[in-house]
């Protein structure tokens, strides 16, 4: 078995020290014979981009002339046509995934240090005759402390000086091209990076005549009317698109070849369980490559990929959402899909007003997948689901973070249901209610009214997942505002410690009711009106053996009866 580099993402080092690499040198012919002008790939984390863009500058770049020896025996050398085009392109590689800061001063200084280091690389342009003085002193101006207003015209500059040089066209390479964006979102900042990075592509893209092609790649497809309404040049390949389907990420076929190679044919189906489901235009049962090379490295099945992430923007996304996001995510925690609307463009403005967004970022960023992409009609509604095992785990993980705070009194709480202590599951519920609200309404000016909604579905999913190995839990919501049924149903029916439960939520009205006895009473009306015990008799449980309880909320005050 060759060695696993594990996160070597640098083409040249894998080849010359014989790690284990699959090969994807097929991605270069399909790019280069698209003779598209600029091309933006969107794929997840961890899914071979960088590689495949340190790959593509191994194989154009002239600093890489008469390197065959780290393209034979790969695919793309037993055509004569590309064995001649081989080094000899003047190549710009450029990456900005390290620009994650927290303010917008701070992300423009970091992408001014990655255009010095740009300049840095060529500085040979300085010992040429063929740049005037003028030309010279511009060279030198792009240095640490620069004036930021300089960054958006200096690749293109950096291109016109290199045509000049080498008598050819540039190649540009642009990995994460899209991770000042997204931490921009996160932090704050989105419409002065937005601004910023509009007049960067625009420039480097769009009016640069020294631009023979470029690929761009990145998690996610950032609005056109947001960061590339200039660019009429641009061909965008995302996920649903059949373009390049094979060329990032590992097919099945490569991942069973992979596990012979490294003896582990055996763990095929478990593999598959845990990290297949990827789906690329037509193309299913793609793997991540991230989980595969660790897996064959440790030979354990662990959450290797959705670890290597804060999954900060998904998280602030699920919990600022409705009642229904958080209804949607229930669904798909329980192992089902759910239909939504869709548009793979990214408007981040959005995100906060438009919630299908939130389900386009979560298709881009790899967590769901579109069940029926090819099948799919404009007007229709998509069919999603989580991808696989791994992702499913860490979305269960990141609901019991939200929780962290308060998970001893959940504990307690949830030991009270079971064991009908209703003191107790007051003095705790309220607790939770006291530490959790506020964090879970995150809106500007929510109604009284939401609020509990909002509260309620993040608490429903936190107890799901922590009693998700004893109970099926069931969730309905019903008309009006925060009315929502919970059921559980022990999973062994014949355990007398595990009693069936239905619970009712019912928010304070006070043109309805005196007080919040009142309310809950309410509730366990509802709960005999809506007859739900036959449901639960039906899994062959005696009536005697369910318990109901009425939770009724005015603001963060909570009764259980």
């Amino acid at each position: 078995m060759r060695t696993v580099s594990i996160g070597n993402q640098d083409f040249e080092s894998i080849r010359k020290n014989n790690n284990f690499y699959i090969d994807k040198t097929g991605f270069i012919k399909e790019w280069w014979d698209s003779n598209d002008i600029v091309t933006l790939i969107t794929r997840p984390r961890r899914f071979g981009k960088t590689l495949n863009m340190s790959m593509l500058n191994c194989f154009f770049s002239n600093k890489y002339s008469s390197r065959e020896d780290l393209f034979e025996g790969l695919d793309i050398w037993n055509n004569e046509k590309y064995r001649k085009i081989q080094g000899t392109y003047p190549v710009i590689f450029i990456s900005f995934a390290a620009v994650k800061e927290t303010n917008i001063e701070d992300a423009k200084y970091r992408i001014c240090n990655l255009l010095v280091d740009l300049y840095e690389n060529n500085s040979y342009l300085l010992k040429s005759d063929l740049l005037s003085e003028n030309e010279k002193e511009q060279f030198k101006s792009i240095k640490v402390g620069m004036n930021p207003i300089a960054a958006p015209d200096s690749i293109k500059i950096l291109c016109g000086y290199m045509e000049k040089y080498f008598g050819k066209k540039v190649l540009i390479f642009l990995d994460e091209y899209d991770t000042p964006m997204q931490e921009a979102y996160v932090s704050g900042y989105w419409s002065e990076m937005a601004s910023f990075m509009r007049t960067f592509f625009n420039s480097t893209f769009k009016t640069n005549p020294y631009l023979d092609r470029a690929v761009m790649t990145g998690i996610t497809r950032i609005s056109k009317e947001s960061m590339f309404s200039d660019l009429n040049n641009l061909n965008v390949v995302t996920t649903t698109n059949n373009e390049y389907a094979t060329c990032f990420g590992f097919t099945e076929h490569e991942v069973f070849d992979a596990l012979e190679e490294a003896e582990l044919s055996e763990k095929k189906e478990d593999v598959k369980c845990w990290y297949d489901g990827f789906i690329f235009g037509n193309h299913s049962d793609i793997y991540n490559p991230w989980s595969i090379t660790n897996f064959i490295n440790q030979r354990k099945f662990k959450t290797y990929w959705v670890d290597t992430s804060s999954n900060a923007m998904a998280s602030k996304l699920i919990q600022r959402g409705s009642p229904e996001i958080k209804k949607s995510m229930e669904k798909l925690l329980d192992g089902k899909s759910i239909k939504v609307d869709i548009d793979e463009q990214i408007v981040f403005e959005q995100l906060d007003k438009d919630e299908n967004a939130i389900w386009s970022l979560l298709i881009a960023s790899g967590y769901l997948k579109v069940n029926n992409a090819d099948t799919c009609e404009e007007d229709e509604k998509y069919e999603l689901s989580f991808t696989n095992l791994e992702v499913s785990k860490m979305f269960q993980k990141l609901i019991k973070e939200w929780f962290r705070t308060t998970r001893t009194t959940s504990d307690e709480f949830v030991k009270a249901l079971i064991t009908g202590d209703i003191k107790a599951m007051n003095h705790y519920m309220n607790k939770i209610a006291l530490a959790t609200f506020s964090y879970f309404d995150v809106g500007n000016k929510p109604s009284e009214y939401v609020e509990p909604e909002r509260f309620y579905h993040g608490f429903v999913l936190g107890l799901m997942v922590g009693e998700k190995e004893n109970y099926i839990i069931k969730s309905n919501r019903e008309s009006g505002f925060g009315r929502y049924d919970i059921m559980m149903v022990p999973k062994d029916i014949k355990n007398a410690d595990f009693p069936a439960i239905v619970i009712e939520f019912k928010v304070y009205d006070e043109e309805d009711e005196d007080s919040l006895k009142d309310t809950v009473a309410a509730a366990h009306k509802q709960i005999e009106e809506k007859r739900y015990d036959e449901e639960i008799i039906q899994f062959g449980i005696e009536k005697n053996r369910i318990r109901h309880y009425g939770f009724a909320f005015e603001g963060k005050k909570v009764l259980i009866g």
